[in-house]
C-alpha cells in the first residue's frame, strides 16, 4: 500500500543518484535520461555550479518571507527582463502558478474576462490553468470551469481572428505544444496573432514553461519569431530541479500588480532563486545557446538519418533540443522497451515520443540515444513482419 495519492502512472524505476545526463536506479541500472525531469534539469543532474549556489545559500538562510528585501530576486528578475525585453517579474513556485498570475494580470489590466487558448495546449492544473488548457481529459470530473475560456485549433488563423474580439483580455499560447505533441507554431499564425491582438486591444501571453531557458536554442522560444509578447511565463528549466516559476510582464502592467494584489508565501524562495541565478548565468550565454542549437540540429539529423526509412515513423519535428517523433501507433510500449535499453524518454500524447535531453548533452550521448531508438523501432518492424 502507498500512502501517496495515485495521481501519477509511475514507472518501475527508483532513482538513487543522478549525474549529468545519467540517472542511476536503486537496482544499479544506469539510464541515459532524455526526460530531464520533463524539461526541468536543462543542465543535467547535479550541475556543479548550480549545486554550489544552492549549498552557499543553504549556509545563510532557507526562508524569510517576501516582506523583506530580496536582492537575489532582484538579480534574477534583472536577468529575466533583460533576456525577454520585458520590465518586471513575479516569482512563484511552478508553471501553473506563473500562468495563474498571467491570467489574473491580463484580466485585471484589461478589465475583460475572455481568454483565448488552443486545443491540445497544456497550461497547468490549478482551476484557472485547467480551464485554459485545451485538453478535455484534464478537466473531466471537476464541474464547471471558470468562465470565458475559449479554444481554437493551433495555427488556425481564421478561427483565431473570429474569437479575438473587444471582449478578449488575452490569448495564451505555447510556441511549441509540449504535452500536445511537439507541434510548432507557424510564422504566419504568430504574426496574425500579434496583428489581431493589437487591433482588438488584447494581451499576448506566451507560455514558456517547457520551452524557456534555452530549450530551443534561444532564451525563450518566441524569440524565433518577430514577436513582442505582453506577458511571458517560465518555470521548469529555471531552477534545474528546484521549484520556481516566474511571470514576466511589460512595464504598463506593473501598476496592476501592486502590494496586496497577488502573492505567494514560498514564491521566490532564496534556495530556488540562488539555483535559478546560477542556471541563467550559464543558459543565457550566447555561446551556450549556440551550442544547444547546434546539438539540436545534429540530433534531429541523426534521427532523420536513422528513422526516416522506418514505416512507423510519420514525422520528426521540434526546435533545438525539444524534439518529437510521431509514430503511426501508440508509443507507450516503445517507451517501456527503451527503458529496458536504459534510455528514458517521454510521451507527448498517445503517438508522439518526446525527447528532452539536457542542453549540455554530449554528441556521444545523442548518438547513443538515436541508435537505441532506431534499434527498438527495428525490433518492432521485425516483430510485426514475423507476426
Amino acid at each position: 500500500m502507498s500512502y501517496v495519492f495515485p495521481t501519477y502512472a509511475r514507472w518501475n524505476i527508483t532513482p538513487e543518484k543522478g549525474e549529468g545526463s545519467w540517472l542511476t536506479s536503486t537496482d544499479g541500472h544506469r539510464y541515459l535520461d532524455f526526460t530531464s525531469g520533463i524539461g526541468v534539469t536543462n543542465l543535467g543532474h547535479r550541475h556543479p555550479k548550480v549545486e554550489e549556489a544552492i549549498i552557499d545559500q543553504l549556509g545563510k538562510y532557507y526562508h524569510t518571507s517576501n516582506l523583506f528585501q530580496q536582492p537575489l530576486q532582484e538579480k534574477l528578475a534583472k536577468k529575466l527582463t533583460k533576456a525577454s525585453g520585458l520590465a518586471a517579474a513575479f516569482f512563484c513556485n511552478s508553471g501553473a502558478e506563473a500562468n495563474e498570475a498571467a491570467i489574473k494580470l491580463a484580466k485585471k489590466s484589461t478589465g475583460r474576462k475572455k481568454i483565448v487558448s488552443c486545443y491540445s495546449s497544456f497550461h497547468g492544473r490549478t482551476y484557472a490553468t485547467m480551464g485554459a488548457t485545451g485538453q478535455e481529459k484534464v478537466r473531466v470530473g471537476y464541474g464547471p470551469m471558470l468562465e470565458s475560456f475559449v479554444y481554437i485549433p493551433f495555427n488556425d488563423e481564421q478561427e483565431m481572428e473570429k474569437q479575438m474580439d473587444n471582449d478578449t483580455a488575452a490569448i495564451i499560447l505555447e510556441i511549441i505544444q509540449g504535452e500536445g505533441g511537439i507541434h510548432v507554431a507557424t510564422n504566419s499564425f504568430i504574426q496574425k496573432v500579434q496583428e489581431t491582438a493589437k487591433k482588438v486591444g488584447a494581451l499576448i501571453i506566451i507560455d514558456e514553461i517547457q520551452t524557456g531557458v534555452g530549450r530551443t536554442g534561444k532564451p525563450f522560444a518566441y524569440q524565433h519569431f518577430d514577436l513582442k509578447p505582453d506577458i511571458v511565463t517560465v518555470a521548469k528549466g529555471l531552477g534545474n530541479g528546484l521549484p520556481i516559476g516566474a511571470m514576466i510582464g511589460q512595464s504598463n502592467l506593473i501598476d496592476y500588480f501592486h502590494a496586496g494584489s497577488h502573492g505567494s508565501t514560498f514564491g521566490g524562495n532564496p534556495i530556488s532563486v540562488a539555483a535559478a541565478n546560477a542556471v541563467l548565468d550559464i543558459c543565457f550565454e550566447d555561446s551556450f545557446l549556440q551550442k544547444a542549437t547546434e546539438k539540436g540540429d545534429l540530433f534531429k539529423q541523426m534521427l532523420v538519418d536513422e528513422l526516416s526509412s522506418k514505416p512507423m515513423v510519420k514525422d520528426i519535428r521540434g526546435i533545438g533540443l525539444m524534439i518529437g517523433i510521431e509514430l503511426v501507433d501508440d508509443v507507450s510500449n516503445l517507451i517501456v522497451e527503451l527503458q529496458k535499453e536504459q534510455l528514458l524518454v517521454l510521451p507527448a500524447g498517445p503517438k508522439v515520443m518526446r525527447l528532452l535531453p539536457p542542453l549540455n548533452v554530449t554528441e556521444v550521448e545523442l548518438q547513443i540515444a538515436s541508435k537505441k531508438i532506431a534499434s527498438i523501432l527495428q525490433k518492432e518492424v521485425t516483430v510485426a513482419t514475423n507476426s
